[in-house]
């Protein structure tokens, strides 16, 4: 089996060591129908691995990490779940971390048990990082939340989300700065972070949050203090969904440091061609930068 991650050097730790190397761009891999099509790809297994391991070639070096979809292997089965465990290796091989976008949760044994298929050192889908539902309670994901700290990995919990639905969970008790379901995510991942910090001394934890690119003046409206969670920020949304670099910063403000932003189809769309897809990948990062 490829070398694990070390216990004793955080997620976050090495996160944020390759984002000054890299930049902050992490490249999602979305073997969707739509993209396979505009790459003459079949719809098949077949056709989300070439699709898959030619996006991570082109992301070798450039970026700190990428960002499978797990839904859109798991689409073809337990062919599609050997595509993922490939692509998973791959990319620690290349030295990129990956982050599992498979938005789990659950409670007791079960959420144990998806804690033990995405984060252990045993499980061939074992990721760098998974993200992760809080929906049936911050707590409910302890099992996950642990195993990550135990083993060097990282977990990204949802915390606000851009589609339209989401307000009305996130949103809920919002009335009152602090007292939203989205404050309360964020409040619970900072604590977290401190323990962490107490324990290692790292500069940045390993409890990151999903926070849309596109939720608009929600953050400041919810009054989110998301510096203080002093984790990643996994920001879906660059790209083909509309964000700018410029508009993240004025987005997350002081925040934008813990930033990692994600673009999917907007780098998807510039394949097949290697060339091509370094370019989009490197105008992507220059654009972050440039925020």
């Amino acid at each position: 089996m490829p070398e694990q991650p070390s216990a004793a050097e955080g997620f976050g730790a090495r996160l944020a060591a390759l984002i000054a190397e890299r930049g902050r761009l992490c490249v999602g891999i979305d073997p969707h129908p739509a993209l396979l099509q505009a790459w003459d790809l079949p719809d098949t297994a077949r056709g989300a691995r070439d699709f898959s391991l030619r996006i991570l070639e082109a992301s070798t070096g450039l970026v700190p990490a990428v960002k499978p979809q797990v839904a859109l292997f798991e689409r073809f089965g337990s062919a599609g779940f050997l595509v993922l465990e490939e692509l998973l290796g791959a990319a620690r091989d290349a030295g990129v971390l990956s982050i599992a976008d498979a938005k789990r949760g659950d409670i007791g044994s079960t959420m144990a048990a998806y804690a033990l298929a995405w984060l252990d050192d045993e499980s061939t889908l074992a990721a760098d990082a998974v993200t992760l539902s809080p929906y049936l309670g911050f707590e409910s994901l302890r099992p996950a939340l642990d195993l990550a700290a135990a083993q060097g990995r990282g977990v990204f919990v949802l915390g606000l989300t851009s589609n339209p639905e989401g307000a009305a969970v996130q949103h809920a008790g919002g009335s009152t700065a602090g007292d939203s379901v989205a404050a309360r995510i964020v409040a619970a991942a900072s604590a977290e972070n401190r323990a962490e910090m107490a324990r290692s001394g790292t500069a940045l934890g390993s409890t990151g949050l999903v926070i849309g690119a596109t939720v608009g003046t929600a953050v400041r409206d919810l009054g989110l203090d998301l510096t203080a969670v002093r984790g990643p920020i996994l920001a879906p949304g660059l790209g083909a969904q509309g964000a700018t670099g410029a508009d993240l910063r004025a987005l997350f403000g002081t925040a934008f440091d813990q930033v990692l932003a994600t673009s999917s189809r907007g780098i998807g769309m510039a394949g097949p061609d290697l060339t091509e897809l370094r370019k989009a990948i490197l105008a992507a990062t220059a654009d972050l930068r440039g925020a």
